[in-house]
């Protein structure tokens, strides 16, 4: 059983939007996910599944583009890449509210930051399949643009840290699980 985070595109899941929260779970659970939990209403999901990440991705996608009517973008992490992606911020002491991780299904391509626009105050770095941008002052008045990004989705550091947290928890948890359940099997008569 593997704890996965799942990173929505686009989408409005607040309570009036588009996709509440409670049929993002439902949705989650009816793919056959287990544990679903929702964090804050931008579109993170944490939970376990037996499939692959790529089953994980196209099972999340075909039920959302069904109930959306339309694709909608997805894009997965194990616990371990999640809690990765938070040790290998480049800038570890700078306000996490402002910076952020851009997540793509793909490393970015090498040459990316030459094709970004608008950069003033921003720092920007690749990662393996992210690129981390700090704001600064913050990103209100950013002119930011990164075409290698306009497929991925940005949590700041903040989210990316208590859905990190939340994947390890469920992790912990089935191994425990896991390992309560062989040693009360080796244990018996």
């Amino acid at each position: 059983m593997n704890a996965y985070v799942a990173l929505l595109r686009a989408v409005n899941v607040g309570g009036t939007g588009k996709l509440p929260m409670q049929d993002l779970q439902s949705m989650c659970m009816k793919s056959g996910f287990t544990k679903v939990r929702t964090f804050i209403a931008s579109g993170n999901v944490v939970f376990e599944s037996r499939l692959s990440e790529a089953k994980v991705k196209s099972a999340l996608q075909q039920s959302l583009a069904a109930y959306a009517g339309k694709p909608v973008g997805v894009l997965i992490r194990t616990a371990a890449e999640m809690a990765a992606v938070l040790a290998a911020n480049p800038f570890p002491n700078t306000p996490r509210n402002c910076t952020v991780a851009i997540f793509l299904d793909l490393q970015p391509p090498a040459d990316a930051l030459h094709y970004a626009t608008g950069q003033k105050d921003e720092k920007v770095q690749l990662g393996l399949r992210e690129i981390y941008v700090h704001y600064g002052p913050g990103m209100a008045d950013s002119r930011l643009k990164i075409p290698a990004a306009k497929e991925g989705t940005a949590r700041n550091m903040n989210t990316i840290a208590k859905l990190a947290e939340m994947a390890a928890n469920l992790q912990k948890q089935h191994l425990e699980t896991t390992s309560r359940a062989s040693g009360s099997r080796t244990s018996d008569p």
